[in-house]
Order: C-alpha cells, then sequence, then structure tokens
C-alpha cells in the first residue's frame, strides 16, 4: 500500500458526519478589522527584576548540563512574581526549558543556550500537539504549559544542534533507516481519527516523532522577540491554542526536514512581524488541528497580522494548511519581501478533502517578491490525501493586491474540486513577469481580476 493510501486509510477511520460545506464567516471591513486585531495585541509586560542562571548554578562552556539552573531560576523568578530568567554571555548546554507564569527567558548578546542531542532528556513526555494532532510527547525544546505572561527574548542564539546524525534523521522516508518516525506518525493520526483519548496517545521513547522548538500550549500573552535560531528538530515557533501572541525581530536559519519557521495553530490574536525566515519548509504555516482530531478541538487560528518580514528558502513564504480542519480566517499578510530558488510559493493553501474546514478573509498585500519556484498564489486541494474524502474544504474572499513577481513557473495555480470550488478571488494591482507558464485555474468561481499582467500582457481567464 503507498503512502497516499495508507493515510486514506488513516483518516477513514472514523469520519462522523460529513460538514460539506462548513459555515463561513461575512467580510468586515477590512481595514477596521486589521485596526481591532492590532488593538488587541500587547506584549506582555515583566516586573524589572532579573535571575541570573550564572547565580543558580550555570556554568559556561557547552559541557556541563544547566538544566537544573535553569529550571531553578524559572521557579525563583516564578514565585517572586516575575521578572527575567537571564542567560548571561557564553556558551550553555541545556535540556528543555519549561516556562512559568511571568517569566521572561532573556538570552543576551553573545549568549547561546545548546540544547542536548539526547532524546532521553526530552522525557518524561508533556501533552503536546505533533502535525496537527494532540498526543503525549517528547518535551518541546522551550515549551510552556496554560502560562499567562511569558517570554523568550534577547538578541542570543538558541542552537538546537540537529543534524544528519541528530533528530532530522528520523524523517524517514522510503528509504529510511530503523530510527524513523513512519510508523508512529501513521499510528498518531489513526489514533486521532478514533478519537483515543489523547493521555493514551503516548510516544516519544522509540517513536520517533521530533519535538518542536518553542511550544507554548494554551498559553495567553506570550512575546518571542529578538533571537536567532539555529538546527530545530523539527518547527521552529509553534504556539497551540494561545491567545494574544507577538513574535517579533527573529532570525530562523535552519534547514532540517519540516524545518517550518513558524507555524501558529488554532491561535487568536498573533502579531508575526520584521522576522527572516530561511528554512528546510514553510517559512509560516498557518494551522488548526488535523482531520477528526482537529474538528474534535474544534478552534480556528484566525485574526492574524504578518508584516515586514523576509522570507528566503522555504516550501511557501506563507502557507495556510495543511492541518486545517478547525480553519482560518482573518490573515492579514504586508509588506513582505519574499525570494529565493529555492522558495516554492509566496502565498501557498493546501488542503483536501479530508481535511475540510474553511479559509477565508486571507489579504496578501503589498508583497514584493523576486522569484519563487512554483506559482506565486498556490491554492490546491490536492494536498496529499487529495480528493474521495467527505470533508470538503471552503477557500472563499482571498484578496491578492500590489504583489509583484519577477520570476515563477505559475503566477495563479489554482486547483479545486468540481463540488467544492475555489470561490471568490480577488486581484488587483499586480504584475507577474517572467511567469514560465502563465496562470492554471481549475475549478475556480467569481476570480475577479482588475489591473493585472502576467509576462507584460493584460491577464485573461
Amino acid at each position: 500500500m503507498n503512502r497516499r493510501s495508507l493515510l486514506k486509510t488513516a483518516a477513514f477511520a472514523a469520519v462522523g458526519t460529513p460538514a460539506l460545506f462548513p459555515q463561513t464567516s461575512s467580510p468586515q471591513d477590512p481595514a477596521a478589522l486589521k485596526a481591532a486585531i492590532l488593538k488587541r495585541i500587547q506584549p506582555p509586560k515583566f516586573p524589572t527584576r532579573d535571575f541570573d542562571i550564572a547565580k543558580f548554578g550555570a556554568e559556561s562552556g557547552g559541557t556541563k548540563s544547566a538544566t537544573e539552573a535553569i529550571k531553578s531560576a524559572i521557579a525563583a523568578c516564578n514565585k517572586a512574581g516575575g521578572g527575567r530568567v537571564v542567560v548571561p554571555a557564553g556558551v550553555f548546554l541545556t535540556g528543555p526549558i519549561h516556562l512559568l507564569s511571568n517569566v521572561n527567558l532573556h538570552v543576551s548578546e553573545g549568549a547561546t543556550l545548546l540544547f542536548s542531542q539526547n532524546p532521553s532528556d526530552y522525557l518524561p513526555v508533556v501533552f503536546t500537539r505533533w502535525e496537527g494532532t494532540e498526543c503525549m510527547n517528547y518535551s518541546p525544546l522551550i515549551y510552556a504549559f496554560e502560562a499567562t505572561n511569558i517570554g523568550v527574548t534577547g538578541t542570543g542564539t538558541l542552537d538546537g544542534q540537529s543534524d544528519a546524525t541528530h533528530w532530522w534523521h528520523w524523517k524517514g522516508g522510503k528509504n529510511a533507516g530503523k530510527e524513523n518516525q513512519n510508523t508512529a506518525r501513521l499510528a498518531l493520526m489513526a489514533a486521532g481519527d478514533k478519537n483515543v483519548p489523547v493521555e493514551q496517545r503516548v510516544f516519544g521513547g522509540g517513536g520517533y516523532l521530533r519535538p518542536n522548538f518553542i511550544q507554548p500550549y494554551r498559553c495567553t500573552n506570550v512575546l518571542i522577540e529578538g533571537v536567532k535560531i539555529r538546527r530545530s528538530p523539527m518547527w521552529e515557533l509553534n504556539p497551540v491554542l494561545c491567545k494574544n501572541v507577538t513574535m517579533r525581530n527573529v532570525d530562523i536559519d535552519t534547514h532540517g526536514p519540516n524545518n517550518d519557521g513558524c507555524d501558529p495553530e488554532s491561535c487568536t490574536d498573533v502579531l508575526v512581524e520584521g522576522c527572516v525566515f530561511n528554512t528546510g519548509d514553510d517559512c509560516i504555516a498557518i494551522k488548526s488541528g488535523r482531520n477528526v482530531d482537529g474538528r474534535r478541538v474544534n478552534r480556528a487560528c484566525e485574526n492574524l497580522i504578518i508584516r515586514n518580514c523576509t522570507m528566503k528558502d522555504g516550501h511557501g513564504g506563507v502557507s495556510i494548511g495543511s492541518e486545517i480542519s478547525g480553519s482560518v480566517r482573518n490573515v492579514f499578510v504586508e509588506n513582505c519581501n519574499m525570494s529565493s530558488p529555492h522558495l516554492d510559493r509566496a502565498l501557498r493553501i493546501k488542503t483536501n478533502s479530508y481535511r475540510g474546514g474553511a479559509i477565508e478573509n486571507i489579504y496578501f498585500t503589498k508583497v514584493t517578491v523576486g522569484q519563487v519556484a512554483t506559482g506565486v498564489i498556490d491554492i490546491d486541494f490536492y494536498y496529499e490525501e487529495g480528493e474521495g474524502g467527505p470533508f470538503k474544504p471552503v477557500v472563499n474572499n482571498v484578496v491578492v493586491s500590489d504583489v509583484t513577481c519577477q520570476k515563477s513557473r505559475h503566477a495563479l495555480y489554482l486547483h479545486g474540486f468540481k463540488d467544492a470550488p475555489i470561490r471568490g478571488l480577488t486581484v488587483t494591482n499586480c504584475d507577474f513577469a517572467n511567469a514560465e507558464k502563465g496562470n492554471y485555474l481549475e475549478n475556480v468561481e467569481g476570480v475577479k481580476l482588475t489591473n493585472v499582467t502576467v509576462n507584460g500582457k493584460p491577464a485573461v481567464l
């Protein structure tokens, strides 16, 4: 049985009542909506207390573990009512770091946190989400659960120390060795589709499901600012079920498999600005849960503003999906620069008939694209499992304006279903130069083009 058949088998394990056309929200005035979102997003403020990890026994050099010293500093900071846990200049080896409320982990200029390459250091397992399905798995490298007012700040470096023999080889594939995620990944998807209780979906040791780098889970008031992230096991910035999240001026350069730069999942009110992404997968991927488990949790990812960011290598500059069963709405992408021969797409929406969900009110404006390898605007209902499932996706009210691209395969690549077309795409004031194959549209309704040129000529559908 091939990979797509296995995925379809897992997806059919328990489908419930098909929701062919999820209820969608009515578009609001975009300017008013964006202003209201920005007004609500306020980064947390921390008391002016510092807890230097060196005073709790951490030693620079990168050979002696500072895990317990950092844990003690966080506990003391939390008990005192909050402040900064400061990593001073130097190199410090650590295992997973678990933040508590009112704690800002501040990585100073010249400081590097080296995260252990030993998987057993990330046990015991914690409550997490892995590729859109909740489970018990290895701790993320930096983790918080149901905390309020947390931060990871500074201009220092977070180094996951992943490479071909640590973490990354667990990705698997057809020529994978014994240490790979293939079996556990399918088992997790099947458990989610069968509604197995989350506490019984235990992986961790022996499962080879790589941990994400920074994952606040069910947290409120989150700030991630200024740090450099290198060599992540998997996804880098992954807030899940969080409210009021600011991710600002983060520099991400890591090219391992599934090294997504920023994956907000089922979050509300998120600002991503001034960040640099150079990644082995999507630069930004907006998600809301996979299949049955995503519908069980039933939380949309909504009210996101992404601005003034730079996207280099990656599968997509800004992607939505594919774990999208809880829906995504109200996303503003503006004033970003995207370009690389190794950047596949600028705006990417990927879903299928097992994910379902509604993707609506997406505003992609004032984006400068040098080159991408495939489509500038890519909306594909045939990702992974494709058609044949009972949960037809809905994509509606996607607005693209003031976008330029100098080189691509397609300007617009739009591939919907006959019984669930892509609806309501508006493209205005855009210029797509050197688009090798022009536009590709299949099963699309209501596309509106105004002042759009492809290869120097007015675009014609």
